[in-house]
């Protein structure tokens, strides 16, 4: 394993109340890196909508596991939120902003539109019946050296 690569992994039951632990967890990780207050905010704020969304459309009414890796290597943090709930049929149209699959529960439809807003890039992996993964990457910009 390269020198600079650091991972930390976390899984929990898929209960609203384990949101928020998923959040800090990854926001402590990412503090070694020393990023602004700001770069740190949308970091939680993407973890926080990905992690909703396994825990709402991923498994619904039933109970399952939700897996955060993060991964730091130099100045670019990648975190991936798995679940093993329903999948999703059509990507794109998930992705699509004000689109939810739960309108009975008044979401927003706005989760991977504000993830899209707070890091680089946003990769969605899903499969009907094998659930869904979500790879969000962020390169630091308070950590890139003047010749990147």
């Amino acid at each position: 394993m390269d020198a600079r690569r650091n991972v930390m992994r976390v899984e929990f039951s898929s209960r609203s109340e384990n949101e928020s632990f998923a959040r800090v967890a990854v926001a402590a990780f990412v503090a070694q890196l020393d990023p602004t207050v700001e770069e740190l905010t949308e970091i939680k704020t993407a973890v926080s909508e990905a992690v909703t969304n396994a825990i709402i459309h991923g498994y619904g009414e039933r109970e399952g596991m939700v897996t955060v890796t993060c991964t730091l290597e130099g100045d670019t943090v990648e975190i991936m939120v798995e679940d093993q709930g329903i999948g999703m049929e059509d990507v794109e149209l998930a992705r699509q902003p004000m689109y939810t699959s739960r309108p009975d529960l008044e979401r927003s439809g706005m989760g991977f539109t504000i993830m899209e807003n707070f890091v680089d890039r946003v990769e969605i992996d899903s499969r009907p019946r094998q659930g869904t993964r979500v790879r969000l990457i962020k390169q630091l910009k308070s950590r890139a050296t003047p010749d990147d």
